[in-house]
């Protein structure tokens, strides 16, 4: 629940603050008449990430076990591969989002205003078909799929009622801070997501050799943790632990981890060092 809560609260935070950015700015430069073009836009892209949703929960009932845990290992990998890129796309763009988005209003404001559907569009179904596919994934690595659910539709609405507050001026967050510390959590979330697609390509004997099955167990704790158990939906829906786990999981989780987590934290860290150099530089002069 917390991992899923978490993929809410951030996917969900990010497509709510473009679109109070877009309102704001189009309200701003007194042209409120295109402010039902940016909500079309919006409603087209939850429409479409729903259709996603649906078609992922629903559409592989009656295939083979087989096919079954290759596409959900497949689209598994693929939800961490897109989930982290919006990770470090974040880390990167965030300063200068807010001028960027205003200029492709700018761009689109001649006559009616029709070319704003677009950004309206673009701007959340980026969002949300990201989100559908990793909160599906994230769901079926948790264990216990209705709390998953749960959590992920909490995170959604604080992300909706946090972006509200902030566009009325009514808080106040460091935006910085939230979307470092959340992505951090996200790459977490993301390694034990990875760690399951590869399981499911394991199951569906996609992925064999000495480091599965039988013999390439890292660890099989099931008679002392309750798979279906609190303990072990808290180890999932977190850290992408379960109670058995063969060699190449643990290998896979550890080494994106680290990998991907040095990375970012260079990236986030890149602006820190600009400015301690920066300052330094003035001190000397």
């Amino acid at each position: 629940m917390l991992g899923t809560f978490l993929i809410g609260l951030r996917e969900g935070l990010e497509a709510s603050l473009v679109v109070g950015i877009l309102i704001a700015y189009v309200r701003k430069i007194g042209r409120d008449d295109v402010v039902p073009r940016i909500w079309a836009g919006v409603a087209i892209a939850v429409a479409l990430s729903l259709g996603l949703g649906a078609l992922l929960t629903f559409g592989t009932y009656g295939l083979s076990f087989e096919a079954q845990e290759i596409i959900g290992g497949t689209l598994s990998i693929l939800a961490v591969g897109l989930v982290t890129w919006m990770i470090f796309w974040m880390a990167r763009t965030a300063r200068g989002l807010k001028s960027e988005l205003e200029h492709q209003v700018d761009a689109r404001l001649d006559g009616p205003g029709w070319g704003l559907v677009a950004i309206g569009f673009v701007a959340v179904a980026r969002e949300g078909l990201e989100t559908a596919l990793f909160l599906w994934s994230a769901v079926r690595s948790s264990g216990d799929a209705p709390l998953a659910w749960i959590g992920a539709v909490l995170g959604l609405l604080a992300a909706v009622a946090i972006g509200w507050l902030i566009y009325r001026g009514i808080v106040r967050i460091n935006l910085g801070t939230f979307f470092t510390w959340t992505g951090a959590l996200l790459i977490v979330v993301a390694a034990g997501i990875l760690a399951y697609g590869v399981h499911d390509l394991q199951e569906a004997g996609v992925l064999h050799g000495p480091w599965t099955g039988t013999t390439g167990w890292a660890f099989q704790l099931s008679d002392t943790i309750d798979p279906t158990g609190l303990p072990a939906a808290l180890l999932k829906g977190t850290v992408g632990f379960s109670p058995d786990m063969t060699q190449l999981e643990i290998a896979v989780w550890a080494i994106y981890l680290v990998v991907v987590g040095t990375a970012y934290a260079r990236v986030v860290g890149r602006p820190r060092r600009a400015a301690r150099a920066a300052s330094n530089e003035g001190t000397r002069a």
